[in-house]
Order: C-alpha cells, then sequence, then structure tokens
C-alpha cells in the first residue's frame, strides 16, 4: 500500500498515468488533499469513481490520523493533538498562533519526525521515552494536514516535535520537498525549520540540498562536559563540531543559524556559562533562542527570571543577538512527549482500576 500523501506532484502524475488518467488528474488530487482537506478517497469527488476504484486496486490509499486527545490553551494560541497514525505510532503535533502587526497570526505546526526519540536528552519528557520507529513522509505530513482540516491557515512548519530529524534523514527531506512544494502543501521554504540535537554530517547534508530551510541545534551548554551530561548521546568534542557544523551551513545557504538553549535552573545558567556560550558564537552569523525550562523529566527545575535576564545580556552585551522564547501552552502540556505520557498514565491507572 502506498499513501497518497506521501507522493510529491511528479511521483502523483507518474502514479495515476500508470492507471490511464491524464495529468490534470494529479493536479486535481493534490488540490483535493493539501488545499481541500480529503481525507479518504472517498473525499475525491473530483475523480471518476472507476479511477477511484483503480487507486485502490494498485495499492494508493488515503487514511486520515485519529485524535486520541487534542487540548486548547487558555489563551486559544496552542493547540496540541495526540495522533494515532495510520502507520501504527502515537505521536504528538501542536500548533502555535502568534499575533503579526496588520496581518493575519502566524500559525505554526510543529511536527514530530519519530515516535519517541534516541537521543536521550535527560530534561525532555520525548528523551525519557526511549526510540520506537521513524516515521514515512506521509506520517509527517498527515500532521500538517491535521490542523489544516480543522479550518487552520497553517503558515509555517517546525521539525521540533518528538525525535530527531535529521535521525530520520530521507523521510524527514521528502517531508519539507511534500510541505514547500507549490503543488502540494504550499509552504514557503524560508516558513519551515528543522531542529536537530546535533549530527554534523546530516547538517552538511541538508545545506547540499540547496534548500531555503532554517536549521536550529539544540545545543544547551558551552562546553562538551556538560553537553554529554545532558545529552547523553552527544560525542567528546560536540560542541565544536556542532557549531563548525553550523557555520557551514550558514556559508552554503546564508540562512542564519539558531542555537536553542533550555535553561536549567542551576545546570547550565551561570553567568559564567553565558560569557563562554558568547565567546563561542561571537561573530558566526548564529541567533541564540533562550528557552526557560518546562519541566518535564528528571530532578530540573526552571531559572529565574533574573537569571534568565542576566544570560541575555550577558550575550547581548558580547554582541551576540539572543532572545527568549516567550512561553506557550504550559496550561496544556504542550512541551514534547508530555500529553502522551499523561495519555498513557490515564490508561494504566484506567487498567489498574478496572482490574481492580
Amino acid at each position: 500500500m502506498t499513501s497518497l500523501l506521501r507522493l510529491l506532484p511528479e511521483e502523483m502524475e507518474g502514479a495515476l498515468a500508470e492507471l490511464g488518467a491524464p495529468r490534470y488528474r494529479a493536479d486535481q488530487t493534490l488540490r483535493a488533499i493539501h488545499a481541500h482537506g480529503a481525507a479518504t478517497l472517498d473525499d475525491l469527488a473530483q475523480l471518476p469513481a472507476a479511477l477511484r476504484g483503480r487507486m485502490r486496486e494498485a495499492g494508493l490509499e488515503l487514511a486520515p490520523p485519529a485524535v486520541l486527545a487534542e487540548r486548547r490553551s487558555e489563551d486559544g494560541e496552542t493547540v496540541k493533538a495526540l495522533l494515532a497514525l495510520p502507520g501504527g505510532s502515537t505521536v504528538e503535533s501542536v500548533l502555535m498562533r502568534s499575533p503579526r502587526a496588520g496581518r493575519a497570526p502566524r500559525a505554526t505546526v510543529c511536527l514530530s519526525t519519530q515516535a519517541g526519540c534516541a537521543m536521550g536528552c535527560v530534561f525532555c519528557a520525548t528523551g525519557q521515552m526511549g526510540f520506537e520507529r521513524n516515521l514515512p513522509a506521509e506520517d509527517i505530513v498527515a500532521q500538517a494536514l491535521h490542523f489544516r482540516r480543522g479550518g487552520e491557515r497553517v503558515t509555517n512548519a517546525v521539525f521540533m516535535g518528538m525525535g530527531e530529524p535529521l535521525a530520520n534523514y530521507a523521510e524527514t527531506v521528502r517531508a519539507i520537498r511534500l510541505l514547500t512544494d507549490a503543488r502540494a502543501f504550499g509552504l514557503a521554504q524560508r516558513a519551515v525549520t528543522v531542529s536537530t540535537v546535533g549530527i554534523p554530517r546530516a547538517i552538511d547534508r541538508l545545506a547540499a540540498e540547496r534548500l531555503q530551510v532554517g536549521l536550529a541545534i539544540s545545543l544547551h551548554a558551552p562546553d562538551d562536559a556538560l553537553r554529554r551530561r545532558l545529552v547523553p548521546t552527544a560525542g567528546p568534542r560536540s560542541v565544536r563540531e556542532l557549531l563548525d557544523a553550523a557555520r557551514r551551513y550558514f556559508r552554503a545557504t546564508g540562512r542564519r543559524v539558531s542555537i536553542e538553549y533550555a535553561l536549567i535552573g542551576s545546570v547550565n545558567d551561570a553567568p559564567g556559562q553565558a560569557a563562554a556560550l558568547a565567546g563561542l558564537l561571537r561573530g558566526g552569523g548564529m541567533h541564540v533562542n533562550l528557552i526557560p525550562l518546562n519541566p518535564t523529566a528528571g530532578p530540573f527545575a526552571a531559572p529565574s527570571r533574573r537569571r534568565v535576564r542576566e544570560f541575555r545580556r550577558t550575550l547581548t552585551e558580547a554582541g551576540v543577538n539572543a532572545t527568549v522564547r516567550i512561553e506557550k501552552g504550559a496550561d496544556i502540556a504542550a512541551a514534547c512527549g508530555q500529553l502522551r505520557t499523561d495519555a498513557e498514565a490515564g490508561a494504566a491507572s484506567g487498567t489498574a482500576a478496572a482490574r481492580g
């Protein structure tokens, strides 16, 4: 079986041509799915019933994810969904709205590329789940389509959900091409960002794709010893290797790289650590995104507001561009892995109660 969500426009043309359909039937199918929210083959009313029958016989399928849970923040700007994908995995996706002066709000969908994660970040709920499997591109695209089908005008996509995108490289890139193809989902490449814990060779490979997508590197520490404590899978010289890869990405694409830094109280938020980070990044075409920790796992706490302000001030005074991420969705457990963890805990307690 082959999901129609997996097919790039030229592949859709080829698949339908093999069934005797003219080229315009591919455009009709793509528009119906990506623009109008068709969720099943029966929704493709633009196509003749005979063609839809041949598509079924050829193993072409279209199935939406099942919604297991959905939460909306009190301010209405963040929606988090727990989805059971057709491929059999349960993953989380988040939609975040951001107001823009004189324009419609930016609506960014946060996409998962794996069920679970193998990187093991000790402060991340997903990292504590362990790894289940890579998601195929169609299951990644299905997450964005879930929100569009619900009436959202999706403007941006970030590969910052569950999993490490560059550890699922081929499927992540296929999903990017589907999301940014004008005949498919239709986002601008510059409206897409890939976030990675850090695989330098994969960063270089992404730069060679000649895409104009943004890159965000989750650094979280200014030195290797602390980074290996926070990210157990990190290499012995990962800080320098990642920053070198970031500079190569910047030179190859012209896109400024974002350095993601989760601020953890009394762990990596000291003034000396801010100064060390500034020394590493000065003059490098990089921007620091400071993320006060949303505690989800392990013995970690959020930093004080004073520490956050001081950390940012140290960076900016050293000439490093830095911003503090505005917290969204704390009231709905919007950090990666929290909703799935809550759902699984609820199911487990319900089973236990039933047995009791």
